[in-house]
């Protein structure tokens, strides 16, 4: 019989579900909670043999998060996402975590009861992995969008600067909050981010290019202007 951690944030629904899993007599669900944090630490504690977790939790740790933290100190461990959630930001710390096997990541619409997700328990407790077809058509698609993102072609404090030139701050502000003494970093780091986004192979003065990198980081692709200030979308890699 499998230990099982049940990771589930609906209070009403966590009964039922502890009642149905423990009703397959396959499982015995030592431990249920809704938080990510108490998952961690139930799982450094007292190991579970596997874990059943929801990726959106009460709290500041979404599952992922947990399933990354409880990995970091026990390498492998089993763990089954099931998610309603269709939200870009759980697929893409799903696809950063670098969970490759002992998993399972499904959406709850598609594995509704207990004797449907136990076969997904036990193959990840016997390192065999499965993500649900939905799910792995939205991982690919954050992941092609992620690659389309002008974020990418920047340095992190590139990225930063550019995050604060789109809230419409000051060189000395962002100077001030990134800890430079001298606003001229902030400029040099300016023309580095126009030439990654091609602002400035056109004539255009400092408020023109200030403006043109908020709109790219609002609209979240690459956007380029000819000579007469017409815009067209870019492709990454054209």
């Amino acid at each position: 019989m499998l230990r099982l951690l049940l990771v589930e944030d609906n209070e009403k629904l966590r009964p039922a579900m502890v009642r149905g899993l423990q009703e397959t007599g396959a499982l015995d669900v030592a431990h249920s909670c809704a938080s990510g944090a108490e998952a961690v630490e139930f799982c450094l504690t007292q190991p579970p043999d596997v874990v059943l977790m929801d990726v959106q939790l009460a709290g500041e740790v979404n599952g992922i998060d947990a399933a990354v933290a409880i990995r970091r100190e026990l390498p492998r461990h089993p763990i089954v996402f099931y998610s309603i959630q269709d939200d870009d930001a759980y697929y893409r710390d799903f696809r950063r975590s670098g969970i490759l096997s002992h998993y399972a990541y499904v959406r709850k619409s598609n594995y509704l009861l207990p004797e449907m997700i136990l076969p997904l328990l036990q193959d990840a407790v016997s390192g065999r992995s499965f993500i649900d077809p939905e799910v792995e058509s939205r991982v690919q698609e954050v992941r092609r969008k992620d690659e389309q993102s002008p974020m990418a072609l920047l340095e992190p404090n590139e990225q930063q600067v550019a995050h604060m030139l789109a809230q419409g701050l000051s060189n000395e502000q962002i100077a001030a909050q990134m800890g430079f003494r001298d606003k001229r970093t902030i400029s040099r780091i300016n023309g580095q981010i126009y030439t990654a986004w091609g602002l400035n192979e056109t004539t255009t003065d400092e408020k023109i290019a200030r403006t043109r990198v908020a709109i790219i980081v609002k609209a979240g692709r690459l956007i380029s202007w000819d000579g007469e200030g017409v815009a067209k979308e870019v492709e990454i890699g054209d």
